[in-house]
């Protein structure tokens, strides 16, 4: 009975993870697979990125940057993972047409 419970919990809880994870919305993901690559470029020592979802602000836009069309303005808290410890950072993505990231823009807190 006991492992049936904590079976039961463990089930729960990585659904409740993958689920949470299938929110994030695609313009989130490309913004934080693309400033990875970039921040990556810059620092190898550089493992992960993170944002904190429950406090982004995603706003559509109807704007140009020079010639580029922005479709949709993401902002919020970023973590950026190193070897050895972790830094919060705050970040701008610009979102053009088709879902493509435009910009990505780091600074620390």
């Amino acid at each position: 009975m006991r492992y049936a419970i904590a079976g039961l919990i463990s089930f729960a809880c990585s659904s409740l993870a993958t689920h949470a994870y299938a929110q994030v919305r695609p313009e989130v993901e490309a913004c934080r697979v693309s400033g990875l690559a970039a921040l990556k470029e810059e620092s190898p020592s550089i493992e992960n990125l993170t944002f904190d979802i429950d406090g982004l602000s995603i706003a559509k836009a109807d704007t140009k940057v020079e010639d580029t069309q922005i479709k949709m303005v993401i902002m919020g808290e970023a973590n950026l993972q190193r070897v050895k410890n972790v830094k919060p950072n705050r970040f701008v993505c610009l979102i053009g047409e088709k879902g493509k990231v435009v910009l990505t823009f780091f600074t620390e807190r």
